[in-house]
């Protein structure tokens, strides 16, 4: 049995934990010599190295809709803090450096997040699809990931099972971020815009981007463990040249998670032992 945080036992704590977390969190950004993207632009830049369009409502959360309905709300509040920002050379996208005080004039609601290893409803829930677009995004230009956190644990199947596994990205606030840093000589921008069902993001640049990418998996397997089941991928890209034509493809990184939802009839899954 794993040994409880000091906040597990003495809940009235976490407050003051979380105050905490986040002074630490954001004077370590203040110090650590990296110049961080918060420049909005009145336009938009010319060209299109991106886009991606999500359904934002789940109904495979096995919660109450007006969770979901809440998690919109949450997700247009963030993406007025990121929507054309520019990112310039040797900037730093960080998603909390922006969405830090979003909710300061208009408060978030209740969604869904995971806490301890459980889904409940918290305020805030539901940011995580925000940052998922953004990463998904991202790993489709030439920016450099410098911090990405996968979910511990899949709590139940997304909105689209279009996307390769592992290419999801959490966040909370003084603990996980999502960062990416511009080595490029480009100048690169991110607009996020909604309609009724789905989240549109495009990363658009100044100039035009040589490349263009696909990311896939090479492989997914699923693993019992005791009474858990955990998923491995890996997550890979192909990177074509659109002058030469030349491919090269690589490994990204291997994501692994626990599936904590019934998989579908047919799913091989071996066994891990304890």
């Amino acid at each position: 049995m794993s040994r409880k945080r000091l906040t597990q036992v003495f809940p009235f704590l976490l407050p003051l934990r979380r105050w905490q977390r986040k002074k630490l969190f954001y004077y370590r950004m203040q110090k650590d010599g990296r110049r961080y993207a918060k420049k909005i632009a009145d336009g938009l830049l010319p060209c299109v190295v991106f886009e991606t369009s999500i359904p934002m409502l789940n109904e495979n959360s096995g919660f109450d809709m007006q969770y979901q309905i809440n998690k919109v709300h949450n997700l247009k509040l963030a993406a007025r803090t990121i929507d054309r920002v520019l990112i310039e050379p040797g900037e730093t996208f960080s998603f909390w450096q922006l969405v830090r005080w979003a909710d300061r004039e208009e408060k978030y609601k209740n969604g869904l997040n995971l806490v301890d290893g459980r889904i409940v409803p918290s305020y805030g829930g539901g940011l995580c699809m925000l940052s998922d677009t953004l990463f998904w995004m991202f790993l489709h230009t030439p920016l450099t990931i410098v911090e990405r956190h996968g979910h511990a644990v899949k709590s139940f199947p997304g909105a689209s099972e279009d996307l390769p596994c592992g290419t999801d990205a959490t966040v909370g606030e003084g603990w996980l971020d999502l960062k990416v840093r511009n080595d490029t000589d480009n100048t690169f921008q991110v607009e996020i815009r909604f309609d009724d069902t789905h989240i549109h993001g495009r990363i658009l640049s100044q100039n035009p981007v040589d490349a263009e990418y696909s990311v896939f998996n090479s492989s997914v397997s699923y693993q019992r463990k005791g009474e858990r089941i955990y998923q491995t991928a890996s997550v890979c890209r192909a990177e074509r040249n659109r002058n030469t034509g030349r491919k090269e493809e690589k490994e990204l990184y291997v994501n692994q998670c626990e599936i904590a939802y019934r998989l579908p009839d047919g799913v091989r899954i071996e066994e891990g032992g304890v």
